[in-house]
């Protein structure tokens, strides 16, 4: 059923070639289902302005891009100039104009926290679990009411369900997930059928 779910929508080979890419310098990306998800959200929520955290090979931008209205932008941070590198790459191989996004290299909580209060649609976090409650926050105050938060590979391997799991990454996904939960200002939900699990929330 995960395997059916998660190649039913198949990716073109503008998406193969940038996660072929990828793989050579070992950027970490989405996939394809959950590329296909943030594609369906993005259109849903009609989103103008988009931040990705983390921008691995591009794929994942990609499927954003294809998503988002005509005139949106966004926004992708990755700490690694060759990710960014190989994401224009991408981006001119399927024909996207450069005012649709910006490639930002520097350190990914610096970023993000120079970013404008409620003025985005759309947040996806695909970041170092040590920096998820802070990414979380800060994701919180730059979506606009009614905008979505979605972590990517919320699930980390399956572990963060086993409470006898307790390394470093698996305790801060499982501690966002439950601030997540708990909080007011947030409607959520877990999506397993998408990579290594999603987490989606909208702040109400």
């Amino acid at each position: 059923m995960h395997s059916y779910a998660e190649n039913f929508i198949a990716e073109d080979d503008v998406l193969a070639r940038a996660r072929a890419r990828g793989l050579e310098v070992g950027a970490r990306d989405i996939s394809p289902g959950t590329g296909s998800l943030l594609r369906f959200l993005a259109h849903l929520i009609s989103a103008q302005s988009v931040v990705e955290v983390g921008t691995g090979s591009g794929a994942g931008s990609i499927w954003l891009l294809r998503g988002m209205i005509e005139s949106g932008t966004l926004t992708s941070i990755d700490a690694e100039a060759e990710h960014a590198r190989i994401a224009r790459q991408a981006f001119a191989d399927d024909e996207i104009s450069s005012q649709r996004f910006r490639l930002i290299t520097n350190p990914v909580m610096d970023v993000l926290s120079k970013l404008t209060d409620r003025a985005y649609d759309l947040v996806v976090l695909r970041n170092d679990p040590e920096d998820l409650a802070v990414a979380v926050e800060e994701a919180h105050r730059i979506l606009r009411s009614g905008g979505v938060l979605a972590i990517d590979t919320f699930f980390g391997g399956a572990k963060v369900n086993d409470p006898a799991q307790r390394d470093p990454h698996t305790i801060a996904r499982r501690e966002v997930g439950k601030a997540i939960k708990s909080s007011p200002a947030l409607w959520v939900s877990t999506l397993s059928l998408a990579g290594d699990g999603v987490l989606v929330a909208t702040k109400r």
